[in-house]
């Protein structure tokens, strides 16, 4: 399926709803958790402990960021929503500051210590991060009711809470920068993510084979491209 001109506009409602409904349900969850102890919420998120993750534990959340943005520029509405300031990247910045804490105080934080506390190693640590994390984000493939997308959006959540959990390990299991990371990358890649789900845009093919596609038909004589020939549709 490739990627036409119908497919990168629209859909700015949709993904106005499903934005306003995460900012509000983990914002709920914050609320929920802070409201016992909010000194306590705090203390937990690391902000106590800003300094205990050192250098390379900063570091490394800043090398998380820019390598998971870079990765996601290739969905056309990243690209197009990157820095570009709208009504929907107001709506982002709510959706990265409430996923910044829950997901990471959830998935980072609370897990991984669980496992941790239950005898397990890094190893299953950081392999039950990643594992939930990509499992519970493989809605945004299913957005348009394809399972190829759904894994490949599983896969790259996956990898993005891989990436997330080693930052918690190198930042001595202080979760401060994984929620620093998160907040940006959000901020980000939204609203732009959240449109490529809806305009079906993980399910395309990638760019290049759609224009050597559109190569391929143009009414020339065939074309050698690598190993490969293109051959005319019309001599």
């Amino acid at each position: 399926m490739s990627i036409s001109a119908q497919n990168i506009t629209g859909g700015e409602n949709k993904a106005a709803f499903i934005l306003g409904m995460i900012a509000l349900s983990e914002s709920m969850w914050i609320v929920w958790s802070a409201h016992f102890s909010p000194p306590r919420f705090f203390r937990y998120a690391g902000f106590e402990q800003a300094s205990t993750p050192g250098l390379l534990g900063w570091i490394s959340a800043l090398l998380v960021v820019m390598g998971f943005v870079y990765f996601s520029r290739r969905l056309p509405s990243v690209r197009a929503n990157l820095l570009r300031p709208s009504w929907l990247k107001l709506l982002a910045l709510l959706v990265a500051v409430a996923s910044g804490f829950c997901e990471e105080m959830i998935f980072r934080k609370w897990l991984m210590d669980l496992l941790q506390h239950k005898g397990y190693g890094p190893l299953l640590q950081l392999t039950g991060s990643a594992l939930a994390f990509g499992f519970v984000h493989a809605v945004w493939g299913l957005m348009r009711g394809s399972l190829r997308a759904a894994l490949g959006a599983m896969i790259a959540t996956g990898g993005l809470g891989l990436a997330l959990a080693l930052v918690y390990l190198a930042s001595h299991r202080i979760v401060l920068p994984c929620i620093a990371a998160h907040f940006l990358i959000n901020l980000l890649i939204e609203p732009g993510l959240v449109l490529a789900a809806v305009r079906g845009e993980m399910s395309a093919r990638p760019e290049r084979e759609v224009r050597e596609n559109v190569t391929c038909r143009m009414p020339f004589h065939p074309i050698r491209k690598g190993r490969h020939f293109c051959r005319p549709l019309v001599k």
